[in-house]
């Protein structure tokens, strides 16, 4: 069942992404770790040209879609600084030659407005930006330049020096990916994305399919927080000594993209820098400072790639193996304390392969792993339930309830053969209980053994101990079987002495009971020894118990026997008190030849409880008297 749960859960791992059920939260760590990792890398290949305050103030007087000639001006210089390629990411869908014809001014005052900007575009030194135009009924459409500016393209080629502005964002509204060829309408060019069209023509090697374009999303890989690529003022790039300038020279060999960056301007995105969890982050991102990510991006050769299906596999299934591991060894409570750094693994690990450029589904692998551990518990509950009940069929009459649990929770199963252990088997008996069934009917003895057993019992039972039988009027009690005690000595003396004193106790109700039927004083003898056994369910097919044999049986059975003969309510041998470190009173020493042992056993009265540790050994002083 556990190899089922494994399977399930990789099934799981591997099946989340697809539902999308946990994308939210795969993109919120995704977000995160890029907050984390923060920049990643000097930008190389991509800069920016900005329409800041400096230059809206620089030309205050002038509206920005009258800005032609200054552009124009910018690509010269651009170009005279060695720049590889240079984009603008500002749509003029109307030109102002034409504007001006609009408004009914004399078309010859306008004429040659637009003439330097018209000869770059001619020489091809520009690429302009056309942008996504739902039509009135909805259908997708292309919002190009103007006309005025596209026919002063070079052959007419839109595809070659137009691309598309759009950016992608996810349901989130977060941009992380990016088409190389963005899906487009029916009408209409197809056109690349502005970021792609400028990489390729500083020489980026695209992934264009033969057939068609390739319109796959791709994640895109960051390089920092925004600001961190180089810009330059539009208002600095058109200062005299502009070329002479350091921050204009560092241009040289990249790839620029003219864009605004001022108050009020709509062109800002959401980035994984803003989003992560709680909406956290440094802000959003103009849509320029994106481009040249992809522009650098591609020149680079860098693209956040997913880890390849057979490694995944891999990494899933060896966190999974290891978390089932646990979840099946430890205890509940361990696994519960566990199942956080469990969870923090993929997490951890998926950050590491982030910093490569990897991309690992952590939030899917956690998901499995904590249904992982749901179904373990649930397994384990079921398992525990039922070793519970059997365990409760198996010795529920001879345990106590808290005993039963311990059983349950230790997940040791007494084995059903029988196993050895060290144990302290204790036996008591009533005294002069012939006397007392011949003066009393059957009725009253049965009545007055349940009532003293009851007690008996909740004295064994508070002390851990196992009723192995009733015997007539006497009590069988191992202490350490089924369930292991380390302090089996010291749990059997104390339950003897309790047992002493519960028999002094009875004695009052038993005399008042039966008053007038000339009964003896109700007392008890208690014999103790300590020694492996062999416990287990004996028995046959039909009839099966619970119970310890053995010569460590044998001796306690026959130590209890003397306890008439020397006048003592309780017995012990050496060997029970050699295993005890509980405080006692202990009487006088007996040295005793029992049946079928050839050796003396050493026998110690249990007077009672002692006070404080050492009574025990002091009282051990008392000269030592033989027996037989």
């Amino acid at each position: 069942m556990g190899l089922a749960l494994f399977l399930l859960a990789l099934g799981l791992a591997r099946g989340i992404p697809s539902l999308g059920v946990l994308t939210p939260l795969e993109f919120a760590v995704s977000d995160l770790w890029h907050q984390w990792a923060g920049p990643r890398g000097q930008p190389r290949h991509g800069a920016l040209v900005v329409v800041d305050e400096a230059s809206l103030h620089a030309w205050k007087d002038e509206p920005l879609a009258f800005w032609t000639p200054q552009l124009a001006r910018a690509s010269q210089v651009l170009r005279q600084a060695g720049v590889r390629a240079v984009g603008l990411d500002l749509l003029f869908s109307i030109s102002a030659e034409r504007w001006l014809v609009q408004v009914g001014l004399n078309p010859g005052s306008g004429a040659g407005y637009d003439r330097l900007f018209r000869q770059e575009l001619a020489a091809g030194h520009l690429v302009l930006v056309a942008a996504g135009s739902p039509g009135a009924d909805g259908s997708p459409g292309l919002l190009l330049p103007s006309a005025d500016y596209v026919l002063a393209l070079p052959n007419l080629d839109v595809p070659r020096y137009i691309g598309l502005a759009d950016l992608e964002a996810d349901a989130d509204g977060v941009v992380r990916h990016f088409r190389v060829w963005p899906v487009q309408g029916q009408e209409g060019p197809t056109l690349m994305s502005l970021a792609a069209l400028l990489a390729s023509r500083a020489g980026a090697s695209l992934p264009v399919a033969a057939s068609a374009p390739d319109t796959r999303r791709h994640a895109l890989a960051y390089w920092g927080p925004p600001g961190h690529f180089p810009r330059v003022s539009l208002a600095t790039l058109l200062a005299p000594d502009a070329l002479g300038r350091p921050e204009v020279q560092a241009l040289k060999g990249r790839v620029v993209i003219i864009g605004g960056e001022y108050m009020g301007m709509n062109d800002t995105h959401a980035t994984p820098y803003r989003s992560g969890f709680f909406g956290a982050g440094q802000g959003v991102m103009s849509g320029p400072e994106i481009h040249a990510n992809i522009v650098e991006s591609l020149l680079a050769g860098r693209q956040l790639v997913a880890l390849s299906p057979a490694l995944e596999w891999g990494v899933q299934a060896g966190l999974l193996a290891l978390a089932l591991l646990v979840f099946l060894v430890a205890r509940l409570r361990l696994a519960l304390g566990a199942l956080p750094l469990l969870l923090a693994l993929p997490l951890l690990l998926g950050y590491a392969m982030f910093r490569q450029d990897v991309l690992f589904p952590a939030v899917a692998t956690d998901g499995a792993l904590l249904a992982l551990f749901l179904g373990v518990v649930g397994l384990r509950y079921v398992w525990e339930e039922r070793a519970r009940t059997r365990i409760t069929e198996l010795f529920g009459r001879y345990v106590s309830g808290p005993v039963v649990e311990e059983l349950v929770s230790s997940g040791e199963m007494p084995s059903l053969g029988g196993d050895r252990r060290d144990v302290t088997v204790l036996f008591s008996d009533i005294r002069d209980f012939t006397v007392i069934s011949e003066r009393l009917a059957a009725e009253e003895v049965v009545e007055m053994l349940n009532r003293y057993f009851a007690r008996v019992c909740d004295a064994v039972h508070a002390e851990g101990g196992t009723v192995d039988k009733f015997i007539g009027d006497a009590v069988m009690v191992v202490f350490g079987a089924p369930l292991a005690y380390p302090d089996h000595a010291d749990r059997a003396l104390r339950a003897a002495v309790r047992i002493r004193d519960i028999a002094r106790e009875f004695d009052a109700w038993f005399q008042k009971r039966f008053a007038g039927q000339g009964l003896p004083t109700f007392g008890v003898g208690v014999g103790l020894h300590s020694g492996p056994v062999v416990a287990g369910n004996m028995g046959s097919a039909q009839r099966m118990e619970y119970t310890a044999i053995g010569d460590t049986v044998n001796v306690a059975s026959r130590i209890e026997g003397m306890t008439r003969s020397l006048g003592a309510d309780i017995l012990a041998s050496e060997a029970t008190l050699a295993a005890s470190a509980v405080p006692l009173l202990l009487g006088e020493r007996e040295s005793v030849a029992l049946k079928g042992k050839s050796e003396p056993v050493h026998l110690v009265r249990v007077e009672g409880l002692g006070s404080r540790p050492g009574a025990a050994r002091a009282m051990n002083q008392e000269p030592e008297r033989e027996k037989s």
